[in-house]
């Protein structure tokens, strides 16, 4: 499964550890103007965010503004950007959060943004005509996903290793970096052999038809939350308002979404997508979105969302020591469970 790759990546993490220091000692404060805190963000090309939802919504009372830097290539990525000071927050799965602040890097989790439902997860397709049946048949095979180090390189390994086989056998499945918008396409090409895909991409190519899935996340897991946003520890403790504001304003947004009608949903996406007029991005997929796809109710994080994935970063180098997930997220700064509690 790549270990090198993945200790590369870890490699990679703890260069940028060692500089955070430095490259956070002057942006740990966001910009503030008239009581407004502004958030800077990478976001993805036809999505629209909890956060970019919760703002177009006023979940911010006015209090947080985003601001867009640019589409995001990957989780990993995305959260390494914020360890940095280069965003304010980024989004990634639990297990590349746990890798990345096992490193040392100083972040906190504060709420699940994706995740696996009843309606909404990650499959991993072949084309009907494909000799590949079952999990083990990716053993050897080229599979189409969104990233190395992140979850669909983390479902894979679990599912494999449930069936038995060896670590050395799972390397040998190759994974193919590809964004979320092709990978259907190079399926189809024949220039991969399965494909991870997810949300709308994922009903997309289902509704074109001539697919079917090897495995889903359902299937081998049942309803996970797949991964948080993340703060610097120091940006928390100079804007802890401005934290609390986004968490529970994200809270609602993912609310908003699993009680609202499809169709709102999906109508107040597109209103949001058309507004924004980013380069190359259209609403074409937004028909086939179906639910919010995380299982907690307000986003809450726990132990478990980590610890799942344990094995597939020992395994793999990601980490050594046993994971302690208390010491990297928080639901403190989610009022919508914190009133929950007292109720």
């Amino acid at each position: 499964m790549r270990t090198a790759s993945i200790r590369a990546t870890v490699s990679i993490v703890t260069a940028l550890v060692v500089g955070v220091g430095t490259l956070t000692a002057c942006s740990s404060e966001a910009a503030s103007e008239n009581g407004v805190t502004t958030l800077r963000y990478q976001g993805w090309s036809q999505q629209v965010t909890p956060p970019e939802l919760a703002e177009a919504l006023g979940y911010f009372d006015g209090k947080v503004k985003l601001q867009w830097v640019g589409n995001t290539i990957s989780g990993p990525q995305e959260i390494q950007q914020t360890a940095t000071g280069e965003t304010d927050f980024g989004g990634a799965f639990a297990g590349a959060v746990a890798k990345l602040a096992t490193a040392g890097a100083p972040i906190k989790a504060v709420i699940n943004y994706y995740g696996a439902d009843e309606k909404t997860f990650t499959g991993y397709y072949v084309l009907d005509s494909s000799s590949i049946k079952k999990p083990e048949d990716l053993v050897g095979k080229k599979i189409g996903v969104n990233t190395l180090g992140g979850q669909n390189e983390a479902d894979i390994y679990t599912v494999l290793k449930g069936k038995g086989l060896s670590t050395e056998q799972i390397k040998s499945a190759q994974l193919v970096p590809l964004p979320p918008p092709s990978i259907e396409d190079a399926l189809r090409k024949g220039q991969i052999d399965a494909a991870a895909l997810t949300g709308q991409f994922q009903q997309r190519a289902v509704a074109a038809g001539g697919v079917r899935p090897v495995f889903t996340e359902p299937e081998a897991f049942g309803p996970i939350n797949g991964g948080p946003y993340v703060f610097r520890n120091d940006f928390i403790g100079k804007n802890e308002g401005a934290v609390r504001t986004f968490t529970t304003g994200v809270a609602k947004a993912l609310e908003w979404e699993r009680t609202t009608p499809r169709e709102a949903v999906v109508a107040k996406f597109t209103e949001i997508i058309n507004a924004r007029k980013r380069p190359n991005e259209n609403t074409s997929t937004l028909k086939y979105w179906l639910s919010v796809g995380v299982p907690s109710k307000y986003g809450e994080i726990s132990d478990t969302d980590f610890t799942r994935w344990e094995g597939w970063l020992r395994d793999t180098g990601g980490v050594d020591d046993k994971l302690e997930p208390s010491t990297f997220y928080t639901n403190e700064y989610n009022d919508l469970l914190t009133q929950q509690g007292k109720d």
